[in-house]
């Protein structure tokens, strides 16, 4: 990654990782793409809708080169090319963005108003964000801490133009290796690298070697599996198959969407030398069922983040399983319609790590 006090060279990037790989059997339980157009919903659900006051729908640096601009679409979508090594999943057009915004409202909630979990001190001076996507997270950061130099790091060029004077940002691949200097960062903050990532690990210990000594590193990532402590979320529902077609998507990809069920954030820092680890699981609710005020505030508005862009979401990973664009569509409304039913109660987990450099390093 450049940091403009080091180096501006351009570094060819290997071929991008494709699902030709031998792979293991597709998981038991995994419906096909097909099932989907070859059933019908449960009349029962048809007027089951939840009346969250929320809408369903809302509505670069100068040195780009023109690689990083090419994007390719799938199914009508726009979502980032296959420049290099770097890859992610998520469509990066304006739907997609505007679904981004939206969570990273449901997270403050979620964390109660806080940008952060790592105990960082009033005058940290050079933090970076990877994975900053619109930049909204590190826009917000830069405002609560003035004097420090905030560094935004994503593969697409989809932040905004007008910016805090203490914030930039910067096109980069962070599975490539990071040219900040080493002992120069205070805080490394990391966001929804899920089923973008070959090597967590790696990944870690470049952060570790980048942090100053007693520097934070802190990681925020989800599972894709919807769960429900009512079993209102049935395995053969569309919320149910949900999780179970990421989970294969990121085998095929190879880069695990498994990171909070194989605990890769803890591992992972713990490989790369840090100290101090601590971590926080959530339950975001999906949907107002919840009775807590700030959790069913919290609920509608992940609901109307999920329901903004399902098909942008799911297009990637079901085109790579092979489903056909009617197949996605089809699913995608069973879904939609099950995520506004007042009868399923269903949550997906969160974790965010946090862990230090050593002192003594």
């Amino acid at each position: 990654m450049s940091d403009p006090q080091t180096s501006d060279k351009v570094v060819e990037q290997p071929a991008s990782i494709t699902g030709d790989a031998p792979q293991e059997e597709t998981p038991t339980g995994l419906l096909p793409g097909q099932h989907w157009t070859q059933t019908e919903p449960d009349p029962n659900d048809q007027d089951d809708y939840s009346d969250s006051t929320l809408s369903d729908n809302g509505s670069s640096t100068a040195s780009l080169s023109s690689d990083i601009l090419r994007y390719r679409e799938i199914n009508g979508r726009r979502y980032h090319s296959e420049q290099g090594d770097a890859q992610y999943w998520i469509s990066n057009d304006n739907q997609a963005n505007e679904a981004l915004d939206i969570n990273h409202h449901v997270l403050i909630l979620m964390y109660n108003d806080k940008l952060y979990k790592a105990p960082l001190k009033e005058d940290i001076q050079n933090v970076v964000d990877i994975g900053t996507g619109t930049g909204i997270w590190a826009m917000d950061f830069a405002d609560e801490f003035p004097s420090a130099k905030v560094v935004g790091i994503d593969i697409s060029p989809i932040q905004p133009g007008w910016l805090p004077p203490n914030l930039e940002f910067q096109i980069d691949d962070c599975t490539q290796e990071w040219t900040f200097k080493e002992n120069s960062l205070d805080y490394v903050n990391m966001r929804f690298l899920v089923g973008s990532i070959v090597d967590w690990p790696g990944l870690f210990k470049q952060a570790y070697k980048c942090l100053k000594p007693g520097g934070y590193i802190e990681s925020h990532e989800a599972s894709p599996c919807i769960g429900s402590d009512d079993k209102s979320v049935s395995e053969d529902s569309a919320m149910g198959q949900w999780g179970k077609i990421f989970m294969e998507g990121g085998r095929k990809l190879q880069r695990p969407f498994s990171v909070l069920e194989d605990n890769v954030q803890v591992e992972g820092m713990k490989e790369a030398g840090f100290v101090n680890i601590e971590d926080e699981e959530i339950k975001v609710p999906i949907g107002g069922w919840p009775e807590d005020p700030k959790l069913k505030e919290a609920g509608q508005y992940f609901q109307a983040a999920i329901l903004q862009d399902v098909e942008g979401t799911l297009m990637f990973i079901a085109n790579l399983l092979g489903w056909s664009k009617e197949e996605v569509h089809v699913f995608a409304a069973r879904y939609r319609r099950e995520i506004r039913s007042k009868k399923v109660h269903g949550y997906f987990r969160g974790k965010v790590v946090w862990a230090q450099k050593p002192l003594d390093n």
